[in-house]
């Protein structure tokens, strides 16, 4: 989504957090602290600003950090789609030769696999060649997408077994930041809908071994920069509650 779109829709971001008026409905980039659920960033904006329609554009798993877009109003949340629809990049690091269940860190280790034959260059030529463009992926069962009525966490948390279908996803460009066996770190630009956590996964078979997420970051969503994303104190600070003022959340 360019600036141009938000022209209707006011922008809050830290290039404004002086500005007296309040204007709303508004979009509030929002840097998601590590642990927190998504809805918990809602949850924050919503009680500072008073305004009870609010919604996000994107979830973020509780490990991953980064750029919210939070709709506070109806006049932005009707826009969601739109941002949703918007391309994502991410800083993602994982650990290549361990496999879990969830394709992250939340959950133990399964699989362990040999990875010292993996190199910068074999890593290059995988990515280039499985991992760009459209393709086939399946989202990790501990995921909130539903299949008959249920979200696939919930299937997973029993020991469940489910069929998940996989779906087509976009990687517009990948590429290697930090490569230091066992982890790497990679920046990847994408669609909507792609699970980093699922990349990883399908990572560590494509070179011979295992993988999983250990951390994830989003750095940017269309035009806009976590780095003008505003943190928990600034929130408040900007809908004038005192940063010691404390909300369950």
């Amino acid at each position: 989504m360019s600036a141009i779109e938000f022209d209707l829709v006011p922008l809050i971001t830290k290039s404004n957090l002086a500005d007296e008026q309040k204007d709303l409905p508004a979009f509030l980039l929002f840097d998601k602290p590590f642990s927190w659920s998504s809805f918990r960033g809602v949850k924050l904006i919503r009680w500072a600003s008073g305004i009870k329609k609010v919604g996000h554009a994107g979830t973020l798993d509780p490990m991953a950090t980064g750029l919210l877009i939070v709709g506070i109003g109806k006049g932005a949340t009707k826009h969601i789609d739109l941002v949703q629809a918007q391309t994502k990049e991410y800083i993602a690091t994982i650990k290549l030769g361990e496999a879990t269940a969830s394709y992250d860190a939340e959950t133990e280790v399964i699989t362990t696999k040999e990875f010292t034959h993996i190199t910068k260059a074999s890593l290059e030529e995988v990515l280039e060649t499985h991992f760009l463009g459209e393709i086939e992926q399946k989202p990790p069962i501990y995921s909130a997408l539903k299949k008959d009525g249920k979200k696939l966490y919930e299937y997973a948390r029993k020991g469940q077994e489910v069929e998940i279908a996989s779906r087509k996803v976009h990687l517009i460009s990948i590429e290697i930041l930090r490569f230091e066996l066992p982890e790497v770190e990679i920046k990847i630009t994408c669609g909507k809908g792609t699970y980093i956590r699922s990349l990883a996964h399908d990572l560590g078979i494509a070179l011979d071994s295992a993988a999983h997420l250990i951390q994830l970051r989003r750095t940017k969503i269309g035009d806009f920069d976590v780095s003008l994303a505003l943190n928990e104190a600034e929130v408040k600070a900007y809908f004038g509650k005192v940063d010691h003022q404390t909300k369950e959340l």
